[in-house]
């Protein structure tokens, strides 16, 4: 079998590893070595080599939102004035300098981009939309949709 690093693709075994770490991230080397039946060191080399190209870009800790008192999450659409390649990428380096937003998105829709933002609460939010987001460059306007409940999320472990 050729080896994933000259193929581009995944073997089992770094399937195993990745699906063992999406599950674990905290697996310690031989728990995840016993787990996808391999040994410490060749589990190590490929976890490694996993890192290396780029298949997992880093570990997080997942916070509880309502214990650190950010559990009201909005989704904002925006618009922008001008979508040239300048204008997208000065939005893109600008929206990063915002810790409120989450995520951001380039979307297929009547509008440009979709961002998740996290606020301790609506007055909080109110003052990021109007302080931060709608003074992002080339932003034309803005719809919000206001999250009642989180009923699937990623960092949810049910």
């Amino acid at each position: 079998m050729a080896k994933a690093t000259e193929t581009g693709n995944l073997d089992s075994y770094d399937r195993k590893i990745i699906d063992a770490l999406v599950e674990n991230g905290r697996i310690s080397i031989t728990e995840l070595s016993e787990k996808i039946g391999l040994s410490k060191t060749p589990c190590h080399q490929r976890l490694k080599r996993l890192i290396d190209e780029g298949y997992i870009r880093g570990f997080r800790a997942i916070l509880d939102s309502g214990k650190m008192g950010l559990d009201h999450i909005a989704y904002t659409e925006v618009k922008l004035s001008d979508t040239r390649e300048a204008a997208l990428k000065a939005f893109n380096a600008a929206v990063f300098k915002i810790p409120e937003v989450e995520e951001c998105h380039m979307i297929a829709s009547s509008y440009d981009y979709l961002l998740k933002v996290r606020t301790a609460n609506i007055r909080r939010y109110r003052q990021v939309l109007g302080e931060r987001i709608s003074s992002l460059p080339h932003v034309a306007n803005t719809s919000t949709f206001v999250v009642m409940e989180s009923v699937k999320d990623t960092d949810l472990v049910p």
